[in-house]
């Protein structure tokens, strides 16, 4: 249903602007398409349509956020520097993600997984908590997954995230959501699945070097991602 809307708005996007150009050129009306700050929409409005498709995921909040006040600035004189609020801004956000980060998500009723992040091994129990999140903020977090593994939100923000599944139990088709925004992350796969990516690249992207599975009954590995000035790399 998402992928429905999130291709109608592009399908009337391109319309608008198709109709914008003719109506210019049959002198009907005055349209310009590389108006004051037009390739801020370049941020905006891939990231307006990854929030569509995967709901209101932090890299793509975020863009969305800093394209809409970019933009602003090329049309309101404000009477500050619009860019000293985009860093507190984006610590505000970090900030209500770390703390609400678990309220509105849903996953199994029941399962243990266990992770050595930075050299030392962590068991995790969790009762309705549903996928973990691994953030790099200013940093860098290296996870290695020896358990079962059904699924995670990672987040490198001008940091590094390193998640190896390589010894991880994976029985069933996962979901990864991602956010790299002036970072990196690194994903190491087992052997015998199949990948599929969605991703809303705002310079940066995915590059995927993993050998997958061509067996049709393989467990997929969904992930849903937003690459701002930052890169995914699957291996």
């Amino acid at each position: 249903m998402r992928n429905k809307i999130s291709n109608s708005l592009w399908g009337l996007f391109l319309i608008a602007i198709g109709i914008g150009i003719a109506g210019d050129v049959l002198n009907i009306w005055d349209f310009q398409l590389f108006f004051d700050g037009w390739w801020t929409f370049l941020i905006i409005i891939p990231c307006f349509i990854s929030m569509i498709q995967s709901g209101f995921g932090f890299g793509s909040t975020c863009g969305f956020i800093i394209g809409v006040v970019w933009f602003l600035s090329y049309h309101i004189n404000f009477n500050f520097s619009i860019w000293r609020l985009i860093i507190p801004g984006i610590l505000i956000l970090i900030g209500l993600r770390i703390m609400f980060q678990g309220a509105f998500r849903k996953g199994p009723s029941h399962f243990n997984q266990s992770f050595q992040s930075d050299g030392n091994t962590t068991q995790q129990n969790f009762t309705g908590a549903g996928k973990t999140e691994y953030s790099a903020i200013f940093s860098s977090n290296k996870v290695h997954v020896t358990d079962q593994f059904v699924g995670t939100n990672l987040n490198a923000i001008f940091g590094a995230v390193v998640l190896d599944l390589r010894d991880a139990i994976i029985t069933g088709d996962i979901e990864i959501n991602a956010s790299a925004i002036f970072g990196g992350i690194d994903i190491y796969l087992p052997g015998g699945l199949k990948v599929k990516t969605n991703n809303v690249p705002i310079f940066g992207g995915i590059s995927n070097k993993y050998d997958q599975s061509m067996d049709p009954n393989a467990p997929t590995v969904y992930l849903n991602s937003t690459c701002m000035f930052g890169g995914i790399d699957i291996k």
